[in-house]
């Protein structure tokens, strides 16, 4: 018979309710939490606020700065130097009036936002006249890579400068300064595109100055936008006061001002991805499509504006036929409204010219390997020469002054060979082997030693130390 356990005493009271294990869910929010907590290391609020401020002004020696930020980023593009262009991006200032114009929005202090937003606006315009002073001055006028690449902004730049704009919020309101403020500058780019603009202004290239502007208002607009967000999250104090109305007009005019710089580069973004699968698809279609067995491409451009292919054959020639039946398959490619051009060997249409430059280009950058790689085992060899050299000619000194040391010397050998290790590098080593008619004790030896390493100035040195007393002397044969 089974026993039934013991009905509860109702008289008694009931005990404290048992507690359960915090489920995984709970765990992973609590750690996540714990993680990511951006008020662990938050400054107080008057010191961030005092960091963005003492940046907004463009006074003193800023606009100095800001001037020379100008020329050597000119400079840097005149000559396509990225490096040159990075040094530009961390010391320019212009990053002092963005933050504080978010600010400025963040805690309603709209004074504040207007002394940002002027001295930007001044920033700016010193930004365009520099940069159009210089390159109207420049004798070189050719549009290179590093400036190119600043005239047409997509949807990628906006994500940049605002994952840029949230990195520099956080790292300015750590109570440590890190260097998360150059980072951002050199990701975001402000000035490399106000110099591009004033590179259009200067060359008449309306085209370099609209889209060079546009990226740089795109970084302005979005690393302003970040600091608001970031700013009102960390939940600094606000100086203003803004009734309802007043907050849902900001909030909308920052929605508008958002969607309106983002949209075109939403379009361009579109445009180049389209682009990119255009030359994607046509150079897949010429890699398979274009094989013959006694006809080879030698040049293939695309040009996914007009939807363009220009293919250059050498041997013999693709008749009219399957010419037809390429083209016919460039519909299953995703290819179609595609105009394929070919140019043949004895064709009248073929662009020698562009053939020629393309073939004598990668020859030149051919050879011009080749000759770099021949100078530098050629300077090696000359330094490891002259090394040489240069302890054979001493070997005498050497000699002489050792002997001074020790007069018990006997012969001298200064040489110079090479450590081979198991891994097989190579280091050279200066030798120096002598004899001496009475043994040497540890700390004469040691003295020779540090004297030929210092003498000889090699960095590493081999010391060969032989006792030989000298011949014994004839003696006379008894008769």
């Amino acid at each position: 018979m089974n026993a039934h356990p013991p009905s509860p005493d109702p008289s008694t009271p009931p005990g404290p309710p048992r507690r359960h294990a915090p489920g995984l869910m709970a765990r992973l929010r609590r750690f996540a939490v714990d993680r990511f907590n951006l008020r662990d290391d938050k400054a107080e609020d008057d010191e961030i606020e005092a960091r963005i401020r003492a940046a907004v002004e463009l006074v003193g020696a800023t606009p100095w700065v800001l001037v020379f930020a100008i020329l050597i980023a000119s400079v840097g593009l005149n000559v396509n130097s990225t490096a040159v262009i990075i040094g530009a991006m961390l010391i320019s200032p212009l990053m002092g009036p963005i933050m504080g114009a978010g600010l400025g929005v963040a805690v309603y202090d709209f004074a504040l936002l207007r002394r940002s937003l002027s001295n930007l606006l001044m920033a700016t315009v010193i930004s365009l006249l520099v940069s159009w002073a210089y390159f109207s001055l420049t004798p070189l006028h050719q549009a290179q890579s590093e400036l190119l690449a600043r005239t047409s902004p997509t949807l990628w730049d906006v994500l940049i400068a605002l994952f840029g704009g949230f990195a520099g919020i956080i790292g300015i309101t750590r109570r440590e300064k890190s260097n998360v403020i150059p980072g951002v500058a050199i990701a975001t780019a402000l000035m490399p595109p106000a110099c591009t603009a004033g590179y259009g202004l200067a060359t008449g290239q309306w085209h370099f100055f609209g889209g060079a502007l546009y990226l740089y208002t795109i970084n302005c607009v979005f690393i302003m936008l970040a600091t608001i967000v970031g700013i009102r999250t960390m939940r600094l104090r606000r100086h203003g006061f803004a009734s309802p109305a007043i907050a849902r007009r900001v909030k909308a005019a920052l929605w508008v001002l958002a969607l309106a710089t983002a949209a075109p580069s939403l379009y361009l973004a579109i445009d180049l991805v389209r682009q990119e699968v255009f030359r994607s698809s046509a150079r897949e279609f010429v890699r398979r499509e274009f094989v013959f067995p006694d006809s080879q491409v030698v040049d293939a451009s695309i040009d996914p504006v007009t939807r363009t292919i220009n293919v250059s054959l050498i041997g013999e020639r693709v008749g009219r036929e399957v010419q037809d039946n390429i083209r016919a398959r460039l519909a299953a490619a995703n290819l179609a409204g595609t105009r394929i051009v070919l140019h043949q060997s004895g064709d009248q249409r073929i662009d020698v010219t562009a053939l020629k430059s393309t073939l004598l280009s990668d020859l030149l950058k051919d050879s011009q390997e080749t000759a770099r790689q021949r100078e530098a085992q050629l300077q090696q060899l000359r330094r490891e020469l002259a090394e040489r050299n240069a302890l054979l000619d001493q070997s005498g000194d050497l000699a002489h002054e050792l002997r001074q040391l020790f007069p018990a010397l006997g012969e001298v050998t200064v040489g110079q060979g090479l450590v081979i290790a198991a891994n097989g590098d190579r280091q050279p080593v200066a030798t120096l082997n002598v004899t001496i008619a009475a043994p040497l004790d540890e700390a004469a030896r040691q003295r020779i030693g540090d004297w030929f390493k210092a003498r000889t100035k090699a960095p590493a040195v081999s010391v060969n130390i032989k006792a030989e007393p000298p011949p014994a002397r004839p003696g006379r044969k008894r008769r």
